[in-house]
C-alpha cells in the first residue's frame, strides 16, 4: 500500500489562494502543452481520495477529469450529482480506518488530494511518497499545504526535475 501527495504549490507553500482559486497556476508559459508527468503519475495509482473542498472546486471545471474511482472525504456531503455517482463515492470516519478499508477493497495505491485532508494524512503518518511542483508565484496568503504536526515526519529526497524553466518538481519518500 502506498499513499500519494501529488500537488503544486506557490513558492511560498500555498495550494490555492484565500478564496479557493486556482488562476496563478496557469500564468506561466506551457508552450509543449505538457500534463508535467500528471499522466504518468495517475497511470500508476488505483483510486482518489479528497476532501469535500477540493471535490466542490473540481466539480467548476468543464468536465470530470478522473477514470478512477474517486472517494470523497466528507462528513457533511450526503449525495452527488448525477453525472457522477458511477464514478465516485462519499466516504466518512477514521482515516486509518478508510484506508484498510479501501486497501480491502483492491485500492493500494491511493492519490490524496485536497489540502485538509492531506493535513490528516500526515497527522496520522499515511503519506509515503509526495511529489510537490513549485510554481514560481508569491501568494502571500490561502490554503496552506501543511499544518500542524504531533511528530516530525522525515522524507527522503528522490529526484528533481525542471519544466519550461519555471516549475520544480521534487520527490520525497517517507523515512521510516
Amino acid at each position: 500500500m502506498t499513499n500519494y501527495v501529488y500537488i503544486a504549490t506557490s513558492l511560498d507553500g500555498f495550494i490555492a489562494t484565500s478564496n479557493g482559486g486556482l488562476d496563478w497556476l496557469y500564468e506561466f508559459p506551457n508552450p509543449e502543452q505538457s500534463d508535467f508527468g500528471y499522466g504518468e503519475f495517475m497511470s500508476s495509482i488505483d483510486a482518489i481520495v479528497m476532501g469535500r473542498n477540493t471535490f466542490q472546486k473540481v466539480l467548476t471545471f468543464d468536465k470530470w477529469s478522473y477514470d478512477k474511482p474517486v472517494f470523497i472525504l466528507s462528513n457533511t456531503l450526503t449525495q452527488l450529482p448525477e453525472n457522477i455517482i458511477d464514478k465516485a463515492e462519499i466516504v466518512s470516519g477514521n482515516i486509518q480506518k478508510l484506508v484498510n478499508q479501501l486497501n480491502q477493497r483492491g485500492y493500494n495505491n491511493l492519490y490524496v488530494d485536497g489540502g485538509s485532508v492531506i493535513q490528516s494524512f500526515l497527522q496520522k503518518d499515511l503519506i509515503d511518497e509526495m511529489i510537490i511542483t513549485r510554481v514560481p508565484i508569491l501568494l502571500g496568503n490561502g490554503f496552506s499545504l501543511f499544518g500542524k504536526l504531533d511528530q516530525h515526519l522525515k522524507f527522503r529526497h528522490q529526484k528533481t526535475e525542471i519544466y519550461n524553466n519555471t516549475q520544480v518538481k521534487s520527490y520525497y519518500i517517507r523515512e521510516r
